[in-house]
């Protein structure tokens, strides 16, 4: 096969992925679907972003730490992740996906062709 099916994705998968690379280095799970909220416009729950976190994982394109114990957090850990290289290699394929498929295509999405 062509392609490595690890590293296809689907649309919340990128979601994740790119509010993951916007937070930076170590982002956690309620930060990144905040992320998604404000800038997407999607509404979710936290448990739907770990979910999506594990898959990533499980793919081999994001991983995790548990960091140390917080005072703010009642001496609870919080768990962190950080891209792979593989992940932003499937970002990368997804969004230049996207733009070739959608080129040119701005007068039927927006009813232009219509006029």
């Amino acid at each position: 096969m062509w392609w490595d099916d690890s590293a296809l994705l689907g649309e919340f998968e990128q979601l994740v992925l790119l509010a993951l690379l916007r937070l930076g280095s170590g982002a956690y799970g309620a930060a990144i679907r905040r992320e998604i909220e404000a800038r997407a416009g999607r509404r979710l729950s936290t448990s739907m972003a770990y979910v999506t976190l594990q898959r990533l994982e499980a793919k081999g394109l994001v991983c995790s730490y548990v960091g140390d114990p917080t005072r703010s957090r009642g001496g609870r850990r919080r768990k962190h992740y950080l891209m792979h290289d593989a992940g932003r290699r499937a970002l990368v394929r997804a969004c230049r996906t996207f733009t070739a498929m959608a080129e040119g295509l701005e007068p039927e999405l927006t009813g232009a062709h219509d006029a």
